[in-house]
């Protein structure tokens, strides 16, 4: 197995399994995926559900962290990472609805790179975070932008139950250094960046968070969306891209519509 590769949860047979997609072929994941893992039998991608890699106690997201969405939202550049959470309720599998919710206006989609931490991390070093750090993955942040300007917390915009899209992999020893975060709306990309544009890398947000509270194997921290952001509504087709890693794709309803 190489050393960068991805990791999918599955439902396969009626059970939720990892699977690792080494050596041209997907494997079942014998072992602890926040420990030590080894590859064992072949499993058919056909026979296979996508899930959310992992079910998160925490979402640790990050605001204004590209400098162009800052110039998007006209607002100076933070000093300090500026974090929320989102709760682990609003996670969904790739190919899962947004459900908008009623009368809550505008619902934007943001495309993020998001960070999967593989040990318990307490007052971790930027200089030690990769150690802390299983792989990397796609979220989209979905936020209700109108409640989103009229609460002082970010809480109710952020949280609502299908708000957090997470997949389709875990992507493991892939270098976050220079990597495209895209979002493409019913076929039509409307953001495009580079994490080379973050304000604060990686490495200095575990570090940040860390800080604060301790991170636990399988939370996230989503690192921010670049400029670009823009409504849904039901009908939409919206898919996160990040080489590497893959597609986030979930189509978009109205609350009270079948899924």
């Amino acid at each position: 197995m190489s050393a960068t590769h991805l990791i999918y949860r599955v439902e396969h047979a009626g059970q939720q399994i990892y699977v690792v997609c080494a050596d041209g072929g997907w494997h079942q994941l014998r072992g602890d995926v926040f420990d030590q893992y080894t590859t064992g039998s072949l499993v058919d991608p056909a026979e296979c559900r996508v899930l959310a890699p992992v079910l998160p106690s925490k979402i640790v997201a990050v605001g204004l962290n590209y400098r162009d969405h800052a110039r998007e939202m006209n607002k100076p550049l933070p000093g300090v990472p500026l974090v929320f959470l989102k709760p682990s309720t609003a996670v969904i599998n790739t190919g899962d609805a947004i459900v908008i919710p009623a009368n809550v206006g505008r619902v934007d989609y943001e495309a993020e790179l998001a960070v999967v931490i593989g040990r318990r991390a307490k007052s971790v070093s930027a200089r030690d975070a990769k150690d802390y750090i299983l792989g990397l993955t796609c979220m989209n942040d979905v936020t209700a932008r109108q409640l989103q300007s009229l609460d002082v917390q970010y809480t109710r915009a952020k949280g609502f139950d299908t708000f957090a899209p997470l997949g389709p992999a875990i992507a493991v020893g892939l270098d976050d250094s220079e990597l495209k975060v895209e979002a493409w709306l019913n076929g039509g990309r409307r953001q495009a960046s580079n994490t080379r544009e973050l304000i604060f890398s990686i490495s200095q947000l575990v570090e940040f968070v860390s800080s604060v509270m301790t991170l636990l194997p399988g939370d996230v921290i989503s690192t921010g969306t670049p400029s670009g952001v823009g409504p849904l509504v039901a009908g939409d087709e919206i898919v996160v891209k990040v080489p590497g890693i893959g597609e986030l794709t979930n189509r978009v309803i109205a609350a009270g519509n079948p899924a």
